[in-house]
């Protein structure tokens, strides 16, 4: 599956309808929606634990509904803000109604949702990041708050970032920034929050397919001309490296703070992709690039030999390790295999060529800032 092939929900005025492919442009990109066209494309959900039999934990994950009306939401959060609530509007409550019965049944599988009996203004959701990108096998959790004013106005999302900046668009404070949200400036009107059209499907399919992409460095609206160029495929490497690293900060966070009503998921997802987890791990520390390895072999591995660095590798060493101790504490056998023995020597010319490019990336950032200010004023 290409990298960069977005994958489409159908839209609210028409019956459920195939994906269309779409090719990733910009971030600010809308996710249009069309009938017909190829077999259906999306992200699917896979087990390769061991060959034991069925454990409790993965019966669990099996029977874990992908959409589901709870009632705790202590931990949410939006919860101290309840002025939707207050207003109570009978056509406000059956809009929302209506999003919750298109999710309930066009939800891709990789991204689990939970609304509440007693807070219809509320919504969570878990995206699983995909095959391809540095976001694999990552669950990323969002919040969702249905203001008073929708659905003229966008929901409110939040990124439960565990003070980690995952992406450009993914704040450290938990900001998401996106045109459908109307929270990205250089996005252009028409990709904009449209009532009674945009849903929050949309939204969350865009947050995955736009925001958690294969090369999320070229979201940032200053860098995505450097596409394709030696240097910023350079330094789009080096982000990505970057990013898996707080990404697998995020799976042990998330594995010894697993959010209310999504407890069962956590565990059994990580049960289940552990072992994938750490062998791409351990393609990366072998000089694989990050996002490369997926399930059964290697895909998109650059033509000109660039390999991932030394100083990611010798930092995803001690990671691995804690990462191993995380998967032993939920049941996970076999882990010690996919654990290096010492960490990689960066050497001393690699270092020189490692801060050539940074330098080149910075001048580049330089005169790109400067043309966009020039093109300002």
């Amino acid at each position: 599956m290409d990298p960069q092939v977005v994958e489409i929900p159908p839209p609210v005025h028409q019956k459920p309808s195939r994906f269309k492919k779409q090719k990733q442009t910009d971030l600010h990109d809308v996710i249009d929606l069309e009938a017909g066209g190829d077999d259906l494309l999306v992200p699917t959900r896979s087990t390769t634990i061991t060959n034991d039999p069925e454990s409790e934990t993965l019966k669990k994950l099996r029977s874990f509904k992908q959409f589901d009306i709870v009632v705790d939401t202590s931990d949410h959060h939006y919860v101290t803000n309840n002025s939707s609530m207050k207003q109570n509007r009978t056509s406000w409550a059956k809009k929302i109604q209506k999003e919750w019965k298109i999710l309930e049944k066009h939800l891709p599988e990789t991204i689990f949702v939970r609304v509440f009996e007693s807070r219809m203004d509320l919504l969570r959701a878990v995206i699983i990041g995909a095959e391809g990108t540095p976001y694999h096998d990552g669950l990323f959790l969002f919040d969702v708050l249905f203001p008073s004013g929708y659905p003229n106005e966008p929901p409110l999302v939040y990124h439960h970032s565990r003070g980690l900046r995952l992406n450009p668009n993914l704040y450290d404070n938990g900001k998401v920034c996106l045109s459908l949200l109307n929270t990205y400036d250089h996005g252009r009107e028409n990709e904009k929050w449209t009532p009674g059209v945009s849903t929050m499907l949309q939204v969350l399919v865009s947050i995955q397919g736009l925001i958690l992409s294969a090369k999320p460095l070229f979201n940032a609206p200053l860098i995505g001309f450097m596409s394709g160029t030696q240097i910023g495929e350079a330094l789009s490497l080096k982000y990505s490296e970057d990013t898996f690293i707080q990404s697998v900060r995020t799976m042990m966070y998330t594995m010894k703070n697993p959010p209310k009503n999504f407890e069962e998921l956590v565990v059994g997802h990580f049960y289940s992709r552990a072992h994938d987890i750490l062998a791409s791990c351990k393609a990366y520390m072998e000089g694989v690039q990050v996002g490369c390895f997926v399930k059964g072999g290697f895909q998109d591995v650059d033509k000109g030999g660039r390999k991932s660095s030394d100083k990611f590798k010798a930092g995803l060493l001690g990671y691995v390790k804690l990462l191993v101790q995380d998967f032993e504490k939920i049941g996970v056998k076999d882990c010690q295999k996919f654990i290096f023995p010492t960490s990689p020597k960066q050497t001393p010319l690699k270092k020189l060529f490692t801060l050539c490019f940074f330098f080149l990336g910075l001048i580049a950032l330089f005169l790109a800032y400067s043309k966009f200010s020039i093109a300002l004023f």
